[in-house]
């Protein structure tokens, strides 16, 4: 079973995933893209969703036309575990 960060973990999550921020009103991570248009948003969903199979990790998201919103916790640890920093940082070396 996974465990939840710690805290020393958690106080370096700026560098460690870059662009993903706390969620306000539970233990994950959030991370707003924005593309030119739908087809571009869905290819990224896509490329996504193969990396979440391969990391055996489902984000929770969402799609309006060019934006996707993607937040990371791990169900079973109760909270932001190494499985969401690791997915995390996949999603972010997709954009380069």
């Amino acid at each position: 079973m996974a465990q939840r960060l710690t805290a020393t973990e958690r106080a370096t999550l700026g560098t460690t995933v870059p662009g993903w921020a706390a969620v306000l009103d539970r233990d994950a991570l959030r991370r707003d893209f924005k593309f030119a248009d739908f087809s571009e948003a869905w290819g990224f969903m896509s490329r996504v969703a193969l990396l979440a199979e391969k990391f055996d990790h489902h984000p929770d998201w969402s799609n309006v036309w060019n934006t996707v919103r993607i937040e990371l916790t791990t169900h079973d640890a109760g909270g932001l575990s190494a499985n969401d920093v690791r997915l995390a940082q996949a999603i972010n070396s997709i954009l380069g």
